[in-house]
C-alpha cells in the first residue's frame, strides 16, 4: 500500500513539473511574439520616411531600413533612443550638435572601443535624411564616395557597395544587411 501511494505520489509531482513547465514555454513564446511586434513596428515606423528618400536620394529602402536596425539595435542604442542618430553618424562639424560616445570599431583584425564625436538629430526622420544626403552626395573630401550604394540595381548590389565604398569597418557588415533584408522581407519597400 505505501508502494502504491509513493508511486501515486510521484505521478501526480509529475505531472505538476511538466505541467510547471508549459508557462514558461508560453512566456518564451509571447516574449518572441513581443519582440517580433516591436520589430515590425520599428519597420513600419521608418518604412515611409525611407521610400520617400528613395525618390529623391535613389538610396533603396530595403538597405536604409536594414542599416537602421543593425546600426542602433533597432532603435534601442543610446545613440538612436537619446540622440536620434539611427546609423552611428560621425559629426564633420564643429557647428553642428554633437555628442562624445565610446563606440566599437574594427582596426587590424580586432574591434577596439574608441570615443568619437557623433551627430545628435531632432527626430529619426531627419537622421533618415542626412543619411541619404551622406550617400546620394558622398562626404566633404569624395562627393562620390558611395556611388556603388545609389547606382545599385537591387539590395545586395547596394550592400555590397557599402562595402566596397568604405561605408563600415565591420568586416561582416555586407552579409549582416543582406541578412536582415533576407529575413524581415524589406525588400519589399524598395520600388
Amino acid at each position: 500500500m505505501l508502494v502504491l501511494i509513493g508511486f501515486g505520489l510521484f505521478i501526480i509531482l509529475g505531472f505538476r513539473l511538466l505541467s510547471a513547465n508549459v508557462p514558461e514555454s508560453n512566456q518564451v513564446d509571447n516574449a518572441r511574439s513581443e519582440l517580433a511586434a516591436q520589430h515590425r513596428k520599428f519597420i513600419n515606423k521608418l518604412a515611409p520616411q525611407a521610400q520617400l528618400l528613395q525618390g529623391q536620394y535613389n538610396v533603396l529602402p530595403s538597405v536604409t531600413l536594414a542599416q537602421a536596425i543593425l546600426e542602433s539595435n533597432w532603435g534601442t542604442s543610446q545613440l538612436s533612443n537619446k540622440y536620434n542618430n539611427l546609423f552611428g553618424v560621425k559629426a564633420q562639424s564643429s557647428n553642428t550638435k554633437s555628442v562624445y560616445l565610446d563606440t566599437q570599431e574594427y582596426v587590424d583584425g580586432r574591434y577596439v572601443t574608441v570615443k568619437a564625436r557623433f551627430e545628435v538629430y531632432d527626430s529619426w526622420n531627419d537622421s533618415l535624411a542626412e543619411h541619404a544626403k551622406l550617400l546620394a552626395y558622398g562626404t566633404k573630401w569624395n562627393p562620390d564616395q558611395y556611388r556603388d550604394v545609389v547606382s545599385a540595381n537591387n539590395y545586395v548590389q547596394a550592400a555590397q557597395g557599402l562595402e566596397k565604398d568604405g561605408y563600415a569597418t565591420d568586416p561582416t557588415y555586407t552579409e549582416k544587411l543582406i541578412s536582415l533584408i533576407k529575413n524581415y522581407k524589406l525588400y519589399q519597400f524598395d520600388d
